[in-house]
């Protein structure tokens, strides 16, 4: 049995009934609309993030459950969605998950507009339930995501990122939806402010923890499904980069900028670059400080009594950086 399926089996039924539940909540009388949302529901990927929502809220509950739980996770597949749809139009990209993306088959003015639709979905469907709760720590999510992003395309432009600054763009562009999914879990069933604080926070751990194995899939050799150095070709700033940068000769500073500024094209100084970082530490700093947020996040696990549901939160944890796709 695949790692994904072993996670998922104490929620089996509960996300089998999400599904619909889900498909309900992007039910519309726009045909066009129904059938964009219809593609979309078809070409869904592991879901990590409902399952997030449901092992948390049966965690901390000892196996209770509510339909605000179900609730709270179509919130978050919404504004999921919504937002990949989003960053497709932004990155200008014709591909999802192998698909051809909602932009590369109905044009861009059509995908902002499903965007927005999934986004004012998830509000009406907080506000209709009264779980404002709910709202409040998507909302922050929200603003989180856009801020970060603006913050990274700030920040390309330069090249001149630290780690400081790399740890909050990455904080808001990716752990900030995996701590909305911890927190929303704890929330839908009633948890104090402390514990959902403490839950809001061992998905932001996760999440960070999450994004640093995705840059160091840019210096793999493994098949992930995108090109090795494809962060380097956007002028992506990777931590195994950062790293280095600020850890080389000044020489050796401005040929790595340079490259990434000037030469991002040129796949074979594009491998220099790699083969530059990996000589120079890049990858096992990099390795180092993904541990270290998979250890923090573990220590606010232990202190939950055995379950099955923190058994399956265990093994998330360890499959967010051992995975290989």
């Amino acid at each position: 049995m695949k790692l994904v399926e072993q996670i998922k089996q104490p929620i089996l039924q509960e996300m089998e009934l999400f599904e619909s539940k889900f498909r309900e909540a992007m039910a519309t009388r726009v045909p066009l609309l129904n059938r964009i949302t219809h593609y979309i529901v078809r070409r869904k990927g592991k879901q990590m993030r409902p399952m997030f929502v449901f092992l948390v809220a049966k965690m901390v509950s000892n196996g209770n459950f509510s339909e605000r739980t179900y609730r709270g996770a179509s919130l978050i597949e919404l504004i999921h969605t919504g937002s990949l749809v989003h960053d497709d139009v932004v990155d200008e990209s014709n591909k999802r998950r192998g698909f051809f993306s909602i932009n590369a088959l109905w044009k861009n003015k059509i995908a902002v507009l499903v965007g927005d639709y999934l986004f004012s979905k998830s509000l009406l469907l907080s506000i209709d339930n009264d779980d404002f709760d709910l709202l409040k720590l998507i909302s922050v999510s929200l603003k989180d995501m856009t801020e970060g992003e603006l913050l990274q395309i700030e920040k390309a432009r330069k090249l001149n990122i630290t780690e400081d600054v790399y740890f909050e763009i990455i904080r808001q562009k990716t752990a900030t939806l995996i701590a909305a999914c911890c927190g929303i879990g704890a929330a839908s069933v009633g948890s104090d402010k402390e514990e959902i604080e403490k839950m809001r926070l061992f998905g932001e751990l996760i999440g960070i923890a999450f994004q640093i194995k995705d840059d160091l899939f840019d210096y793999t050799d493994a098949k992930i499904g995108k090109p090795t150095g494809i962060d380097i070709k956007e002028q992506k700033m990777t931590l195994p980069l950062i790293y280095v940068l600020n850890n080389c000769s000044e020489k050796e500073k401005k040929w790595l900028i340079n490259s990434v500024k000037n030469h991002n094209k040129d796949k074979k100084r594009v491998q220099e670059v790699i083969a530059f970082v990996k000589e120079n530490g890049g990858i096992e700093y990099t390795i180092t400080k993904m541990q270290e947020y998979q250890s923090k996040a573990l220590e606010i696990l232990e202190k939950y009594p055995k379950s099955i549901y923190k058994n399956s939160l265990l093994m998330m944890v360890n499959y967010v950086i051992e995975r290989k796709i």
